[in-house]
């Protein structure tokens, strides 16, 4: 399973704001990991209407987490914004394969495909948080995007 940038922002503007537990700037989140502004807020829109985050466009608005990162799942993220997370497609759609119905390889892929969700929906927000790291307030670097789900040194 390969994600898409898409879902790379969601998950990463998630943290950010989970670790905040502040309202802030849409500006301020593509700031830190050095992306388009445009691509935050086109996954903040999704978020929000997903109920993930909240958001405010009067004055002194942002956006906000909607729901504690305890109550998030990351599997609950990635198949909101990935949606079919089948490997191929015989394993969600029937008659796509001449040897489908006695294939041993579909329930192979069937079975990796419900470990891989269970897995994902294990995790929580909160379970890969890393916060000593964004509060830094460090700006983005290359080697951001890996540090946020690792054990950081202190600022």
């Amino acid at each position: 399973m390969q994600l898409t940038l898409q879902t790379d922002y969601t998950l990463r503007t998630l943290m950010y704001l989970a670790v905040r537990g502040e309202r802030v700037k849409i500006a301020k989140v593509a700031d830190f990991y050095g992306i388009s502004a445009a691509h935050v807020a086109r996954v903040v829109n999704q978020l929000s209407r997903l109920g993930f985050v909240r958001s405010t466009r009067e004055t002194g608005g942002g956006i906000e987490m909607g729901r504690r990162p305890e109550q998030i799942c990351i599997g609950e993220v990635v198949i909101a914004f990935e949606g079919n997370l089948h490997l191929l497609d015989c394993v969600g759609t029937e008659n796509v394969c001449a040897i489908q119905s006695f294939c041993k390889l579909l329930g192979v892929l069937a079975e990796a495909e419900r470990i891989q969700i269970e897995y994902l929906n294990s995790v929580t927000l909160a379970d890969v948080l890393s916060i000593r790291r964004q509060r830094c307030n460090e700006p983005a670097k290359p080697y951001v995007r890996w540090m946020i789900f690792t054990k950081q040194p202190s600022c």
